[in-house]
């Protein structure tokens, strides 16, 4: 079968299978799974060289990491380092020892039980977060706390995938060891040397082109020639990706990059889900059915048993530790590494490479069923409820955030007979307003499906009230592509973020503490014997004074040397705007809104206050 053939196949398996899967509330992974079964070499055999395939197809868990690596600056992942290498250890050293101990149980020999153990303890770093994301998860503290757990497998895989050779009959004691040291270190810091040093002045340079397609081509070709650097060195492609990602988190292309890559890590993603379910060989499941259950079932239930016992030391509630051991009960795409290379160096005896191998596809493939059987007879946790369906009442506002600024904003509306969707991804929070009468539905308001279930195809009106300005500018990013005609007023955290919204074309902004700071000056100035209508006046032209300026700065946002010279001729301006302003009042004879005789204010004591100052 010819290549384009083929991908008439893995598409057709997308398209019919994976909607059929997800409406049965069962996850795309699922169908995914079901599809590559149907397709493989075990089945129909459309498809035979599933090898070739999956080789392929892992670049779509290189693209993952990579994607959530850009999610992660640096100071983000260091504040991690708790969960990810404590937490990580406790889940990895516990699993892997119960295993070890039930293999040599079953009469593998230590060598072999240990590399099992190992194996068997990694869990789908592209199962679980594939289905966290789907259930929306991925941002409580749940799926914080398997995401650090499944980031620890993946640095910790490494070390396992080069012990291995060492453990048996062929590859051991290689004088080349110290050598593969100093590549992996070399790739390493060239992967931070790129990622640091290289990869901004290069976006930089393709943006400039305007071609939109040339700046996705340099997206994969950064992303595969920093996975082949890695692998060159022996190392993981993934973990290589993840890397180059944190250090690309802060940059000002991450939200492009996010956008360019992001079709092409689903595809992927969907076809390494559908090579994992060609991999399973019903040939030999059929030779040994009892031991292949015996396995799947044997290896899920200590994995579920050990990670509900050590949840608990984790930080995770206790309404949601079923879920989180759910979640990553699996075993992972690094053991098919780690039994492929066991398998060349001899260390597992007989055929118990194929029946682990094959135990690790199923259960990935129970890994839906067993969350559906979670969520139908055990309670979930608030913070861990699935997102609602928002029903779209023909409002004309949708406030996405409710936050301290949303809440001001809907109360307001709702104070004047409008009526408003909210949107807002807190659960705590939202069980909270719901008792006291908003109408509030959880989700993450930069979801597509989510913004058209709520109407924002015909509301007239989008508040962006998200407090963190990446979700913001992501939000806004997303409305202005695909909602138009939909006007925007949107909350500013500060100026980098007013600037940054400005640049996306939204022209009703305010920063939330601006105003409240503009009425402190003017009751400042008040205080100080300064007339009322002056003070205002001072307040209006400070005001339009200081948006001329960020405006003005808008073009030259980037050049900090022109920025600085800007706002200092700026206020420079102001200072002799207010003083021609205060002449100009004193001669006219104005007093203030208040004329009150004696009790009338005058400036006469905000020019000793100066006066004094000065």
């Amino acid at each position: 079968m010819g290549f384009l053939q083929q991908a008439l196949v893995y598409l057709t398996v997308a398209v019919v299978l994976v909607p059929i899967a997800s409406r049965l509330g069962l996850g795309s992974v699922l169908g995914y799974l079901a599809g590559g079964c149907i397709i493989g070499p075990h089945v129909i055999g459309l498809v035979s060289d599933v090898d070739a395939i999956m080789h392929f197809a892992e670049f779509g868990v290189v693209l993952m990491l990579f994607m959530i690596g850009l999610e992660l600056d640096m100071q983000r992942l260091w504040s991690m380092r708790r969960a990810v290498f404590g937490g990580g250890l406790l889940q990895f050293g516990v699993t892997a020892l119960v295993l070890f101990v039930g293999f040599v149980a079953l009469g593998l020999p230590v060598t072999a039980a240990a590399v099992a153990g190992m194996a068997l303890a990694l869990s789908s770093t592209a199962i679980a977060v594939q289905t966290m994301n789907e259930k929306h998860l991925d941002k409580t503290p749940v799926g914080r706390t398997a995401f650090s757990i499944l980031l620890f497998q993946d640095i910790v895989a490494i070390p396992i995938i080069a012990i291995v050779p060492m453990l048996g009959d062929v590859g051991g004691g290689e004088s080349g060891d110290g050598l593969g040291v100093l590549k992996a270190l070399g790739a390493i810091v060239g992967v931070v040397g790129i990622g640091r040093y290289l990869t901004n002045p290069l976006l930089r340079l393709i943006a400039k082109t305007g071609l939109r397609e040339v700046f996705t081509a340099f997206s994969l070709f950064l992303v595969i020639g920093i996975g082949e650097l890695m692998h060159l060195a022996d190392l993981s492609m993934a973990l290589g990706a993840f890397l180059a990602g944190v250090l690309l988190a802060s940059s000002e292309y991450r939200h492009a990059l996010e956008t360019d890559l992001e079709p092409f890590k689903g595809l992927l993603m969907g076809l390494f889900f559908i090579s994992v379910g060609m991999a399973i060989d019903f040939a030999l499941f059929a030779s040994s059915p009892l031991m292949v259950v015996g396995l799947t079932l044997g290896f899920l239930m200590i994995k579920l048993l050990v990670l509900r016992v050590i949840s608990g030391r984790l930080g995770v509630s206790l309404s949601q530790r079923w879920l989180f051991a759910a979640l990553i009960s699996q075993g992972g795409e690094f053991a098919f590494v780690v039994f492929g290379v066991a398998r060349g160096a001899k260390v597992l005896p007989g055929e118990w490479d194929g029946l682990l191998t094959l135990a690790v596809a199923l259960s990935m493939a129970l890994t839906p069923l067993l969350l559906v059987l979670h969520e139908r007879f055990m309670q979930a946790a608030p913070s861990a409820k699935p997102e609602e369906d928002v029903e779209d009442e023909g409002a004309p506002v949708i406030i996405a955030g409710f936050g301290r600024v949303g809440q001001i904003v809907g109360r307001f509306l709702f104070a004047s007979g409008l009526k408003a969707t909210v949107l807002d991804h807190d659960p705590d929070q939202i069980e909270i307003l719901k008792r006291f009468g908003f109408r509030i539905f959880y989700g993450d308001a930069t979801r597509l499906d989510l913004l058209h279930a709520a109407g924002a195809h015909h509301a007239r009106l989008l508040v962006v009230a998200i407090d963190e300005p990446e979700s913001s500018l992501a939000l806004v990013e997303k409305v202005r592509h695909h909602f138009p005609h939909l006007k925007i007023i949107a909350r500013a955290r500060n100026v980098g973020h007013y600037t940054a919204l400005r640049k996306l074309g939204v022209e009703l902004i305010e920063r939330e503490t601006f105003e409240g700071s503009i009425l402190l000056g003017r009751k400042s100035l008040e205080a100080l014997g300064c007339p009322p209508y002056e003070a205002r006046e001072r307040a209006v032209r400070f005001r339009q004074n200081n948006i001329a300026m960020l405006e003005s700065l808008l073009p030259i946002w980037e050049n900090e040397g022109e920025r600085r010279q800007l706002a200092i001729q700026s206020r420079k301006e102001l200072e002799e705007q207010f003083e021609l302003e205060r002449k100009a009042l004193d001669e006219r004879g104005i007093k203030g809104w208040h004329f009150e005789h004696e009790a009338v204010a005058t400036a006469e004591p905000i020019d000793k206050a100066r006066g004094a100052q000065g």
